[in-house]
This record gives C-alpha cells, structure tokens and sequence, in this order.
C-alpha cells in the first residue's frame, strides 16, 4: 500500500512493514525517517503523522489490531518505547502480513483464522522485542487485565467498583488507581460506558422495550437509565434506535 500524507489520532494498533521506498513517521515528538525492511508501530490514542517520500514513496504492508486489551499486549514488548524496529532474521513476522492478508479472503470462520494469526504475531513481537520493565510493573499490569476480564463477564449484573477490587483483593483506591493509569479512565466510567454500548447494541438489534434493555445492563430503573444513557450519547435510547432504522433503510 502506498501513502501521501496522514496526521490523526489513532485509533487502533498498528504496525506498517515498509516493503520498498522510503517515508517519515512522527510520533512522540520524535521523527523517524525509515525505507525498506523497517516497521514502525502506531500505539492507540497517539497522534501521529507520516508521509510517504516524494521521489521514492514507500509501499507497506500493515496489521491492525483492536480491543480491551492490545493495549496491555503491546506493553509487553519494547516497541511502545522504540516506535520503529527491524524484522531482521525473523521471516515468521513478515510472514504472519501474508497469512492475515490470505485468511481475509476466505469466507467461513475467517474470525476465527485471522484471530490466531494476530495472536501468534502478537507473541512473536513480545518474544523478539521483551520489555524489560520490573516484574512489579508486569504485576499492576496484570491487574488491569483481570479486571477488565471481570467487567466483561459481569457487566450486566449489579456489580461495583468494590465488588471488582474484592473479586481481585485489591484495595479500591489501589486498584482506581493503576486501572486509570493503564486505561486513562476510571473503573467506574469504564463499567459504566461498557453497560452504554451493550444497551446501544441491543437498541439497534433488537425490539427489546427500554425497560427490558435497562434491566439487561443492570438498571432496574428506566427513566434513570435514560438520563444516564443521554448524557453518555447525547441522545435518548429512542432516537439512537430510530437514527439506526433510518441508515439501515437509506440505500
């Protein structure tokens, strides 16, 4: 793939393999000006540029990845601090562009495929690239991870901030603290935007009354489930349903 210019905010993970030419990538204020054999990783949530060459743009391959916990993978390696690296002897990485390229052109369970191939180029770039940050560090990590884990399977119950610190042993305000740090929000706005989108999901998807949707993220009250949802969406759970009907009809 060939590119001009792109500044933005990203919003995935990604990592460009520059496979001919050469370009500039910003990021951190750092600049890096890189050719052919070299990659470069875009972190989520940075702000970053880059430009392909005038008189020799560079072609590249690239993977993204997306989800609660990239994030907390991508920590695991060196690259979140290096931003550029080289595949050097390491053919397996290059190899899994190919396969994810390959596995997107099937047609059944190809979820499933491209879901094993990202995790074993994910493993790969931790097992090349280790960062080597204190085992404590790797252990608040750790925490997060379990949280989220948690949150997931529990979010449509009643559970609270303090039901996730008892269910990892956690001081609250310890655990408030290092969730913050990793995920830039707080628990309780991390459980609660998680309950949002479900209850999105089911507005679109389903015909579930907002009681019965209220209820299925845990909110017993309907009225105060609007309230709460407006302000997160800035709309009512009706109009989000109706906005949904009207781009699903538009042709």
């Amino acid at each position: 793939m060939a590119d001009q210019i792109a500044r933005h905010r990203a919003a995935l993970g990604m990592v460009h393999y520059i496979l001919s030419g050469k370009g500039v990538y910003q990021c951190q204020g750092k600049t890096f000006r890189l050719g052919e054999g070299e990659a470069f990783l875009i972190c989520p949530g940075e702000l970053i540029y880059y430009e392909a060459d005038r008189e020799e743009p560079w072609i590249y391959t690239w993977i993204g990845m997306q989800g609660i916990k990239i994030k907390g993978y991508l920590e695991r390696t060196s690259l979140v601090e290096s931003l550029v690296f080289c595949y050097g002897g390491y053919p397996r990485l290059r190899a899994c562009h190919e396969r994810l390229f390959e596995a997107e052109q099937k047609t059944q369970s190809r979820d499933l495929l491209m879901n094993s191939i990202l995790y074993e180029y994910l493993f790969l770039l931790a097992d090349k690239f280790p960062n080597k940050k204190p085992a404590g560090a790797e252990k608040r990590s750790n925490y997060v991870e379990e949280a989220l884990n948690f949150i997931e399977g529990a979010f449509c119950g009643p559970i609270t901030v303090q039901d996730i610190a008892d269910h990892l042993c956690l001081n609250r305000s310890y655990l408030h603290r290092q969730f913050k740090a990793a995920m830039g929000v707080s628990v309780q706005d991390y459980l609660l935007d998680r309950r949002i989108r479900q209850a999105c999901i089911l507005r679109k998807n389903t015909d579930l009354p907002i009681q019965v949707a209220a209820r299925s993220v845990s909110y017993q009250d309907a009225l105060y489930f609007s309230k709460i949802f407006h302000q997160k969406k800035e709309v009512t759970p009706s109009q989000c349903r109706m906005r949904h009907q009207r781009r699903s009809q538009t042709p």
